[in-house]
């Protein structure tokens, strides 16, 4: 969907070179329109979507339009007094934009609020273009982004279960046919219904190739539990760093670049925290504003090693204007999932992108840290991410246990196992013995004693 191919010229070999034309696919050339819808909720007494100005959802539209190489030839906020059931906007603005599509050449327009299936196909009629609401691009992101097999079926189930109540659009040249007399049946009923079910048939399939998914992870954690290390996982708003951060702590290079949803598959690393400890990190894939809730279903295979995780560290990007409503986003997704500071792991807001600050400020958000707040950090140049260890470190070591032990230096083996084991404190070397002074967690306390149980101190 991102690109198209230009009409060939001609067809010699030599020609492309001889004059310069660019036979590349070049970027779909798009329209953006971000709704405001005037009407006010009687019983809340607030503006429809009234957590973030208009301007900054467009921005976001835009963010997300420049996520898949739009090319974007036009914007707009526009300001809705009465929403039409068939064609959402009035029919002077509608008349403009089909203006506008014409003039501009446009090749697929993007509207950033939800559209039923009647008001996309009518849209569609009228403007002579192709049109999306949000969920639709969405969906063409995650489709774009997907590398694994497990993220291509996540990708597939949320976009068939999203197409299926859409069907509406798909079957209007089916209207000569009849599919009964008076009131019963309808045009193209039949075909309608049959791909209705060829399409459940597809969803079925994939809903147990999913489940496949989340029984081999359950596998692989029962093999971590086995060789006990805490989970730690990021989450948060879609480009708010988290796979920037990744990579700053495990030395890796998972994909991190300025764009939503650069991350769509989840990834785990395992590292070792400044004084000994290993721990899993976790990166996921990035929340956002009025996520569909099929979505967040068909990703919930990859969200659960959010439900898994020890510690869940809340990247956001403390620069962004809407930082706030971002964060309110993220917690409403959790929720959802199940997770919440009263039901799930611990949540520790770590504040990303200080660099973008006035650099005054950011150095107070350093040097104020008091080890309980939120984590003051630039995941892009480092700074503050001593102070996000030292907290992890304090989490994990909180049910932590102190031994005494004494070794006998000739088993090199004995003594490699202990640092793999626990956190080496003090250590004094002996002619026959090594006495060691140990920290270990609470999940390697009882492996640590089966093992060490004859040489603790007492």
């Amino acid at each position: 969907m991102t690109s198209k191919s230009p009409e060939d010229g001609n067809n010699g070999v030599g020609s492309e070179a001889e004059s310069g034309i660019d036979r590349r696919p070049q970027p779909f050339r798009a329209m953006v329109l971000e709704p405001v819808v005037q009407l006010r909720r009687e019983a809340a007494g607030e503006d429809v979507r009234s957590n973030r100005s208009p301007e900054a959802r467009l921005e976001e539209a835009l963010g997300l339009g420049a996520a898949i190489n739009l090319n974007i030839v036009h914007s707009a906020v526009v300001r809705i007094n009465q929403p039409k059931p068939a064609i959402l906007f009035g029919e002077g603005k509608v008349e403009e934009l089909a203006g506008l599509v014409q003039a501009e050449e446009v090749d697929l327009v993007v509207v950033d609020h939800p559209l039923t299936p009647v008001q996309q196909r009518n849209l569609e009629r009228r403007l002579k273009t192709k049109v999306i609401d949000r969920t639709g691009l969405i969906l063409e992101i995650f489709g774009d982004r997907a590398r694994t097999r497990e993220g291509r079926l996540q990708v597939d189930l949320a976009h068939l279960t999203w197409q299926k109540s859409r069907l509406v659009r798909s079957w209007t040249h089916l209207e000569r046919q009849r599919g009964g007399v008076g009131f019963m049946g309808g045009p193209g009923e039949t075909q309608i219904e049959s791909d209705r079910r060829q399409i459940q048939d597809r969803i079925t399939a994939l809903e147990k190739a999913l489940e496949q998914v989340r029984r081999t992870r359950d596998l692989h954690r029962k093999k971590r539990k086995k060789i006990p290390q805490p989970v730690v996982a990021l989450v948060g708003y879609t480009n708010a760093g988290k796979s920037t951060l990744f990579n700053r702590m495990t030395e890796s290079d998972v994909f991190a670049k300025d764009l939503l949803f650069a991350t769509l598959d989840p990834t785990l690393r395992k590292i070792r925290l400044p004084h000994g400890r290993e721990v899993i990190l976790s990166d996921t894939v990035g929340f956002i504003s009025e996520l569909p809730t099929h979505l967040v279903a068909a990703f919930r295979a990859t969200l659960e090693e959010v439900l898994e995780a020890d510690l869940i560290l809340h990247v956001r990007d403390i620069s962004h204007p809407d930082t706030d409503a971002q964060a309110e986003d993220v917690k409403k997704t959790l929720t959802d999932l199940g997770v919440s500071a009263q039901t799930g792991a611990p949540i520790v807001e770590v504040w990303n992108k200080i660099d973008r600050l006035d650099p005054a400020y950011a150095e107070k958000l350093l040097t104020s840290q008091d080890g309980e707040g939120p984590v003051a950090l630039s995941a892009l140049t480092g700074s503050g991410i001593d102070a996000l260890y030292a907290r992890i470190e304090a989490f994990m070591g909180q049910n932590d246990d102190l031994f005494s032990l004494a070794l006998p230096v000739t088993d090199g083996g004995l003594i490699a196992a202990l640092y793999q084991m626990a956190e080496v404190l003090e250590r004094e070397d002996g002619e026959k013995e090594i006495r060691v002074e140990v920290r270990v967690s609470d999940k390697q306390r009882g492996p640590f004693r089966d093992r060490f149980k004859p040489f603790i101190v007492i």
